[in-house]
């Protein structure tokens, strides 16, 4: 019996310090093992002992009361023991319960190995699944259940698709109108505003090309003499155009397209100022084109148009080709071309020549037959 006490002790002893482990893991600093962690001595002749608790709790007193029972009861002989283990190994409900207990233990094990294990930190899926969605128009995470007294949330997204299209064909129809009182007539600009600027916009939508701003404007509007737009033609390089006499430049370092178009604005100020400056006019140096490739255009020739002149002489000349035919015909010397096609494929067929004429020998010629004579008969 002193045994049984001693393994129940044991499994008392196995829970108390399993509950202490998962009072640990709460702890900011959690222990790597189930068991609590004891401090290290380092100089130290004698075990570490734990302290006694200050009050008993449960497991002090199921230990007492276990005790209190193994004192009423006598000794168990080895012998006794032995063949009581062999009764309940042979019965059948033993091992039913030996299962059961085997159950119950990995499942606390189970239990108690989650509980002390560090929660891992979830990483975020690729397509951010998990996350809420704000642009749902119905979100049914919470909602209850549904009674089929309603339309699904794809039917009332596509009704509101519709409801948007109403509001913009309504603002078409009789707000759009409205607008021409506003409408002010086109005036071309004039010699202050040489600057043409040219900007993108995709109707609301957020777009990287957005912020980009073109400028165009050609040397001769700016007030400028014939030397100085020269040099300033020599300074803008592969940005001046010398077929149409414009200059372009763009600009999408900034943010936003007013920035852009102040720093294109302060680059043609000191274009100007610089072409402006007397101290060095660059005479000696040629205006560069090789940056632009010259496309030649066929045009129609001024020989080849049609004009009244032009015109009276091939009537002319049609009318003496006329009279000439018909002094041939008159001849008979003109050249019918219906009359020769007919009579090429409508001639005659050659008569076949007999069988007997293709098939004879061919009759070989004299000197043919003086090559054969032998040398004796050339002799005599």
């Amino acid at each position: 019996m002193a045994s049984a006490v001693q393994s129940m002790r044991i499994c008392l002893r196995a829970a108390s310090r399993r509950a202490a482990a998962t009072s640990a893991a709460v702890a900011p600093r959690p222990c790597p093992r189930p068991r609590p962690c004891l401090a290290v001595r380092p100089f130290s002749s004698t075990p570490l002992q734990r302290q006694a608790a200050a009050k008993k709790d449960d497991i002090d007193r199921i230990e007492d009361e276990v005790e209190d029972i193994a004192d009423d009861y006598e000794p168990i002989s080895v012998e006794e023991l032995q063949e009581a283990a062999e009764k309940m190994r042979n019965d059948s409900e033993y091992g039913d319960a030996r299962l059961l207990q085997d159950q119950m233990i990995n499942s606390i094990n189970n239990s108690v190995v989650d509980a002390i294990r560090v929660p891992k930190k979830r990483l975020p899926e690729f397509w951010f699944e998990d996350e809420a969605d704000p642009d749902l128009l119905l979100d049914e995470a919470d909602s209850e259940t549904f009674d089929e007294d309603d339309i699904m949330s794809m039917a009332h997204g596509k009704l509101e698709e519709y409801r948007e299209f109403r509001e913009y064909a309504r603002i078409a129809a009789w707000q759009m109108p409205l607008l021409s009182k506003l409408a002010t007539p086109f005036v071309a600009p004039g010699s202050q505003q040489p600057l043409r600027f040219r900007y993108t916009s995709y109707m609301g939508e957020f777009h990287p090309a957005e912020k980009k701003v073109v400028v165009e404007f050609s040397p001769r509007d700016l007030p400028l003499n014939e030397a100085q737009q020269q040099k300033l033609r020599k300074l803008l390089g592969p940005r001046w155009n010398p077929e149409t006499d414009i200059a372009k430049m763009s600009c999408e370092q900034f943010e936003h397209p007013a920035q852009n178009k102040r720093y294109l604005g302060d680059v043609v100020n000191k274009l100007v100022e610089n072409a402006k400056d007397p101290t060095d006019m660059f005479e000696d140096v040629a205006i560069d084109t090789r940056h632009h490739t010259f496309k030649i255009k066929p045009k129609f020739p001024k020989e080849w148009r049609m004009t009244e002149e032009r015109r009276q002489f091939l009537e002319d000349t049609r009318q003496k080709s006329l009279l000439l035919d018909q002094a041939k015909e008159d001849n008979g010397t003109l050249i019918d071309g219906t009359r020769r096609i007919d009579t090429f494929f409508n001639a005659p067929t050659p008569k076949a020549e007999p069988v007997s004429a293709r098939l004879s020998p061919p009759v070989r010629p004299l000197r043919y037959q003086s090559q054969r004579l032998s040398p004796k008969s050339l002799g005599r």
